[in-house]
């Protein structure tokens, strides 16, 4: 969401810790990796060039983003909200690591609650439709 938004090296920093996020509980599963691959069609040109490997430490790459404004800390942010909340399952590490960013990009708690209902009100509107197209 919203990723298109970014220039092309924070483009490629997000899709590090996207990938480091969706590692952190273990294989990606196949909503996360569906996911990745719409994020992936988001960024367009980018695609081709990035390795899919894990960089050899987040710190850094969490690092490049606070020397950037505040809307691409958001915009970046709010993806990483996004990849914790597909696949239904609550894991303290996602947890624990998406607190940390929001520490270090200086997001306040009305400003993470109000990212995290963009993501709720997304996902309710895609379930919305899909009963509607099944009924």
């Amino acid at each position: 969401m919203f990723l298109s938004l970014l220039n092309r090296k924070e483009k490629l920093k997000f899709l590090d810790l996207a990938i480091y996020m969706i590692d952190i509980d273990g294989e990606p599963n196949a909503v996360e990796k569906r996911l990745l691959q719409l994020m992936l069609a988001e960024l367009g040109s980018i695609a081709g060039e990035y390795s899919f490997e894990k960089t050899l430490t987040v710190d850094e790459t969490i690092e490049f983003f606070t020397c950037t404004n505040q809307v691409v800390k958001n915009i970046v942010f709010l993806n990483l909200v996004k990849i914790t909340m597909t696949d239904d399952l609550y894991n303290t590490s996602e947890h624990l690591f998406l607190e940390a960013i929001q520490d270090k990009f200086f997001i306040d708690m009305d400003k993470r609650r109000e990212l995290m209902s963009i993501i709720y009100a997304e996902r309710d509107l895609r379930e919305r439709a899909r009963r509607a197209i099944e009924a």
